[in-house]
C-alpha cells in the first residue's frame, strides 16, 4: 500500500489518496462554514485589532493610513507562515 493512500476506502470505496483528501476535505469545511456552524467573526476582528495596535498604538495615524499598514503586515505574517511551513516540509522530507 502507498504512503499516500489511508487502509480505509473513501469516496465510493476509492481510497482517500493525497489529492482527493485534500479536496474532500476542503469541501466538508465549505459545508460546515455554510451551515452556519463556525463563528470566526469575533476572532478575525480580535486579530485585526492586534494589528491595528501594533502598526498604530497611539492612533496618531489616519484611518486609512492605518488600514492600510495593517493589511501589509498581515501579508507579511501570512508569507512569513507560509516560509516556516515550507523550511519544515523540507526539513521533514530531508530527514526521511
Amino acid at each position: 500500500m502507498s504512503r499516500t493512500t489511508r487502509k480505509k476506502p473513501g469516496v465510493r470505496g476509492r481510497p482517500f489518496t493525497t489529492k482527493n483528501a485534500r479536496f474532500h476535505g476542503r469541501a466538508g469545511a465549505a459545508a460546515v462554514h455554510a451551515a452556519g456552524k463556525t463563528n470566526t467573526g469575533p476572532a478575525t476582528e480580535a486579530a485585526w485589532q492586534r494589528l491595528l495596535d501594533e502598526v498604530d498604538p497611539e492612533r496618531k495615524l489616519s484611518t486609512r493610513t492605518r488600514d492600510m499598514r495593517a493589511r501589509n503586515l498581515r501579508v507579511l505574517r501570512m508569507h512569513d507562515l507560509a516560509k516556516r511551513s515550507a523550511e519544515a516540509r523540507r526539513a521533514k522530507a530531508a530527514a526521511s
